[in-house]
């Protein structure tokens, strides 16, 4: 059986700023759009589209977010994931990513533009790696990280999952926690 280490050795995985977890790049279009030709809101030139693989551990989460662009999940192997997607103006979502598609888990799930998002791997599991692709390609200036206190004013039913997504930490003068694993 594979092990979290080995995918990390095998595609030369990093752990990914800001957000949690381990990724390698893919790919990225070598085409270019200029900003000009880009929706409102994005600053300098953006590749076509880009992807990678993304893993998550026992002790890594992807900490909620929100990007410029859509992006499209992809569940290639492990253990099922818990994504919440809180939509501007609408409802929170939470999805399982799995394969396991008989009961109800996502192989394929996509994050519009805009929707705030995290993930994180369901209780016992070892890990799971996915893969992402993002059009316009993805930039580290799109990534927006969430704050969890505006969330909970917004989406107050998914208090739960924001507070578990933004490791927030109500001990701490700044709510972010310094203690590895504490989620509140």
């Amino acid at each position: 059986m594979v092990t979290a280490e080995q995918i990390i050795e095998l595609f030369g995985m990093k752990p990914l700023k800001n957000e949690g977890g381990f990724y390698a790049e893919t790919y990225r279009c070598s085409e270019r759009i200029g900003e000009a030709d880009l929706p409102a809101g994005y600053v300098g030139d953006r590749s076509l589209g880009s992807a990678i693989l993304y893993l998550l551990t026992p002790d890594t989460f992807s900490a909620l977010h929100r990007l410029k662009s859509d992006e499209i999940f992809h569940f290639y192997l492990g253990d099922p994931v818990t994504m919440l997607q809180l939509h501007p103006g609408g409802p929170g979502e939470v999805i399982t990513l799995g394969r396991d598609i008989l009961d109800g888990q996502q192989v394929q799930v996509t994050v519009p533009a805009g929707s705030w998002q995290g993930c994180f791997l369901n209780p016992g599991g070892k890990f799971a790696l996915m893969g992402t692709t993002v059009a316009p390609g993805f930039e580290f200036a799109d990534f927006e990280p969430a704050e969890a206190k505006t969330l909970v004013k917004q989406f107050p039913a998914q208090k739960n999952l924001i507070l578990r997504l933004t490791n927030y930490c109500p001990r701490t003068s700044g709510g972010q926690c310094t203690e590895p694993g504490h989620n509140g």
